[in-house]
């Protein structure tokens, strides 16, 4: 097994695969990114193509291509191991315990019941009039195909039986959700007689489903839409339709258009505008936004809103305005939602999306067109209306610009708007959830210890001012790898085929001596001066650490009345403090 891993990791371009996900930077010989794993500005995410490694350099995550694609799909192992394989076009021969997990159970339900929904669509007779309707809305086989559309039929246990056949027990159908339990204890298929949309994940697995009402069932009660409930692969609030298909085209646009229904999506995929994703029957969350921060932070919205309303349409909006996406709104003719635009004319929906307006634009002629701005209750309204827009505005310049234009239009006194402005104490938006990544808080003296170690590898000469007093308090990993570079010519040392045991750890060090913009800029003479104090604060910080443990010891022997142990303790601690002193 551990040869296969090691021919996926050769096969697999770290930087390629990373950049399917983030929008990466080249910087000197690595790439950087703004971290997925925690909430940052200013990039501290850097990728080594040389040594096909990440690090954060902000919350300290790291790994290879196994642990970036574990981390950010929240996969176990085997998971990871099966699609990085199926990239890499590697065959897993002999099935290693670790991939037979869970998940991958759930995975392969939700591929099967997607192969069963296609072959309902395309062999039965109901399937050929969805074929039908499905034509009537523009969507073409070509689609059907790339999007793997499906037909539940009406059927209450017809998917059960066929997984059951394929070797699933209920319980593991159950859980992936495209089955229900009633009050009596009774399992049935979830969906029946409705047309099929399996939502998939970054790597274009099928997770859950959406599905769309279809044949005889009672349309006047049964729901238009409904989804699959959360499962362990699938949380709608964290996976957006499309995503998988238009990550490329998004960060090559550096945009995104999102928008509300699959048939939206699809359409304008086969329309050739492929920056377009779609919620998965759900508001826009803050997991959402999250994601695709990863990709662009220019947003259009392709959403029906109101600038007066509360609709969770309009929250998410809002919450994406408060995070510091870019944001445009597109208007399509009345009445027209994007799949209808694009299915009449796709120069419709071209138009639409060349014409998008800033969201302060489409805000402010919203509420004006609204309100009648000459009266004193529409001025309110407009007010109310757009002051909270005009709040969530991070740039100071910006809100001021939009903060006098709301005064010009309602031909008040700039003075009156900023005082309802400071009455308004702000929206009441889902905050962004806390970061998943487990930020380590090193100690000032590893801080330090790992800087004298990063000037090495910068500096190789730094290596003779290493004092032999300061080795012997590095960590021990850190003195083998001095040992190392010791024994080898400086211009061998970023090529050195190190023991497993000190590998990781020496390709980590050696991307942060190369992507740390303090380091890159420094002079010879500066950086000396940095090493030289470096190594005698690490070796102070050392020498008080180690003289607080002798104290305690020195306690406990005298508790004990221990003498020769505390005699022999107390030359060691009088010759460290001695050492201390000589070296301020």
């Amino acid at each position: 097994m551990d040869s296969v891993i090691e021919e996926i990791k050769q096969r697999i371009d770290i930087v390629e695969l990373i950049s399917s996900y983030l929008k990466l930077e080249k910087t000197g010989a690595n790439y950087r990114a703004v971290c997925p794993f925690h909430s940052e500005k200013k990039p501290s995410f850097f990728v080594s193509p040389a040594r096909q490694i990440w690090k954060c350099f902000g919350c300290s995550a790291h790994g290879d291509v196994f642990g970036f694609v574990m981390q950010i799909e929240g996969l176990e192992f085997g998971d990871a191991l099966k699609i990085l394989a199926q990239k890499a076009g590697v065959q897993l021969v002999k099935q290693d315990p670790r991939l037979n997990t869970e998940r991958k159970k759930l995975y392969d339900i939700c591929e099967l019941t997607t192969k069963f929904f296609e072959k309902q669509l395309q062999s039965s007779q109901t399937g050929g009039k969805i074929l039908e309707y499905l034509k009537s809305r523009g969507i073409t086989k070509e689609s059907i195909k790339e999007w793997r559309i499906g037909y539940s039929p009406e059927s209450w246990h017809g998917l059960m039986e066929f997984l059951i056949k394929s070797g699933f027990t209920n319980q593991e159908i159950e859980k992936s959700g495209v089955t229900v339990r009633n009050e009596n204890g009774k399992v049935y298929d979830r969906f029946r007689g409705r047309i099929m949309f399996p939502i998939f994940d970054l790597n274009s697995q099928p997770v859950g489903f959406g599905a769309r009402i279809f044949g005889t069932q009672d349309k006047t009660s049964a729901a238009k839409y409904i989804n699959i409930t959360n499962t362990p692969i699938y949380d709608k609030s964290r996976i957006l339709y499309g995503l998988d298909k238009a990550k490329v085209e998004i960060r090559k646009a550096d945009s995104f258009i999102l928008v509300e229904g699959y048939t939206d999506a699809i359409l304008s995929h086969q329309a050739g505008v492929k920056n377009v994703v779609a919620v998965s029957g759900t508001a826009l969350t803050p997991f959402h936004l999250g994601i695709l921060k990863r990709y662009a932070q220019n947003l259009i919205s392709g959403f029906d809103m109101d600038v007066a309303g509360d609709s969770a349409t309009k929250r998410g909006i809002d919450l994406a305005q408060k995070e510091g996406f870019n944001i445009k709104v597109l208007a399509l003719p009345q009445d027209m939602d994007p799949a209808d635009a694009i299915a009449k004319n796709p120069d419709i929906w071209e138009q639409a999306i060349k014409n998008s307006k800033s969201i302060m634009d489409f805000y402010f002629e919203s509420a004006l067109n609204k309100f009648d701005k000459t009266k004193p209750d529409g001025k309110r309204e407009i007010s109310k209306a757009l002051i909270p827009a005009i709040k969530r505005i991070s740039n100071k310049i910006e809100a001021a610009h939009w903060t006098q234009q709301l005064a010009k239009e309602l031909n008040v006194p700039l003075r009156a708007v900023e005082e309802e402005m400071a009455k308004y104490k702000g929206d009441k938006i889902e905050e962004k959830p806390e970061d998943s990544c487990i930020v380590k808080i090193a100690s000032r003296q590893e801080k330090i210890e790992e800087r004298i170690m990063c000037l090495i590898l910068k500096w190789p000469e730094f290596l003779k001012d290493l004092t032999e007093q300061s080795i012997k308090f590095l960590s021990e990993i850190n003195q083998k790898i001095i040992k190392v570079l010791a024994s080898e010519k400086p211009e061998h040392w970023e090529k050195m085929d190190l023991p497993e045991d000190l590998n990781e750890y020496f390709n980590l060090l050696f991307l942060q001596s190369r992507a740390d913009e303090h380091l890159i800029g420094q002079e010879l003479k500066e950086a000396k001066e940095e090493f030289l104090g470096s190594v005698k604060d690490f070796y102070n910080l050392a020498v008080k650490s180690e003289l607080d443990h002798i104290g305690k010891k020195i306690k406990q022997a005298e508790t004990d009345r221990n003498d020769p142990e505390m005699k022999k303790l107390m030359q060691e601690f009088n010759k460290l403090s001695q050492q201390l002193m000589e070296n301020n």
